[in-house]
Formats: structure tokens, C-alpha cells, sequence
């Protein structure tokens, strides 16, 4: 169930008045769902621009369209309109599925290291233009990671891996024992910390 609050009907009732196209709608997707990039777009929809299988939410004075392939992801939304700064109003969208969930005891190591890696380990890492990806987890709980972007041949790649990675890993998957690096660091391109600059 999705849930647009009487501010926020009210709101986009009056920008599709102002458009004066009739039958114009709201539609709701989710873009890159289950991913840490995931987000929600709301663009207006005239009859032409609508597939048919959308599922039709009825609003004050007009419809909200949400995407079919969207609807398990935005299951649960809450569109609202809030006070902003200095005065304005800002459109909030909150999504609590659309990422995903994070698996449950019962998923594998595998599913529960994929997971932490995408959704914890990857967005802090692209604040210098790396990433990580597992290339193995072991039986005994070793994982073993590949660096990427500016994370290759960077000089605080070991400072990284043991500092932040591995305890993020042992301390949110039970189950992993210890994290090793398999990265050809000599190979790297654009390093965020050249391996000769790094204190």
C-alpha cells in the first residue's frame, strides 16, 4: 500500500490543473531497485505515456500511476510534501523496500557477504572512486576481495581492507573468520593515495 498525503495530493492536483492535459496522472518507479542506488522518480503521466499495467492508485482529482515492475519495491512508500528551508516546501518519497532487505540468518555466507559488500562497504569506498568485489568466500569463512577504481594500487589499500572491510565483514556476517585482498595493485590506474605517497 502506498500512502501520498492530502499536502502532497493537493499539491500535484494543482500542477496537473495547471497543465490542463486531461487525464494526466502521476507515475511512480523505482529506478535501480535491490541496489544501494536504488531510487524513487515521480514524473507526470499523460494517457499516452501509460503502458496498461500500471496499478492505479485514486487520489483527490487525479491518479497515481505505479510502475508494475515497481510495485513490490515501493510497497509500503510514503509521498509527502514538508516544510524546506528558508520557507519552501520539498517533496520526500520514503521507500523503505526499495533497496532491498538485507538477508536473514537462514541465506548463505555468500548472500550475507554480497550484501554487506554492496550495501555498507561499496558506497563509503565511492567517496574516493573505489569499490570492492568478493571474488571468493571459503568454506572456513575467508573472504577474498578484489579493489577496484581509485581502491587499485592505492597506498592505504591494507589500511582499508583491515581497518574498515574486515571489521565491518567479522562484525556484521557471523561466520567470516578473516578478509584478504587478491588485487593487482601494480595494474591500477588512477590510485586515490599513489602506493609511494601513502604516511
Amino acid at each position: 500500500m502506498i500512502q501520498i498525503s492530502d499536502t502532497a495530493q493537493t499539491h500535484f492536483r494543482k500542477l496537473i490543473e495547471r497543465e490542463g492535459v486531461p487525464g494526466m496522472g502521476v507515475r511512480l518507479s523505482a529506478v535501480d531497485p535491490g541496489t544501494p542506488r536504488a531510487d524513487a522518480r515521480l514524473e507526470f503521466a499523460e494517457p499516452s505515456d501509460l503502458l496498461g499495467d500500471e496499478w492505479a492508485v485514486d487520489c483527490d482529482g487525479f491518479t497515481l500511476y505505479v510502475d508494475a515492475l515497481s510495485v513490490g519495491w515501493l510497497d509500503g512508500a510514503e509521498i509527502d510534501i514538508v516544510p524546506g528551508t528558508a520557507g519552501t516546501q520539498q517533496l520526500t518519497i520514503k521507500a523503505p523496500r526499495i533497496k532491498g532487505e538485507a538477508p536473514g540468518e537462514a541465506a548463505s555466507l555468500v548472500e550475507r557477504v554480497h550484501w554487506v559488500v554492496e550495501n555498507e562497504v561499496n558506497p563509503q569506498l565511492a567517496s574516493h572512486g573505489g569499490k570492492v568485489a568478493v571474488q571468493e568466500v571459503s568454506a572456513d569463512g575467508v573472504v577474498l576481495l578484489r579493489f577496484g577504481g581509485g581502491c587499485q594500487g592505492c597506498g592505504m589499500a591494507d589500511v582499508t581492507l583491515k581497518q574498515g572491510i574486515e571489521k565491518t565483514l567479522m562484525g556484521r556476517v557471523p561466520g567470516v573468520t578473516a578478509v584478504r585482498d587478491a588485487t593487482d595493485h601494480d595494474s591500477g590506474h588512477a590510485p586515490y593515495i599513489p602506493r609511494g605517497n601513502a604516511a
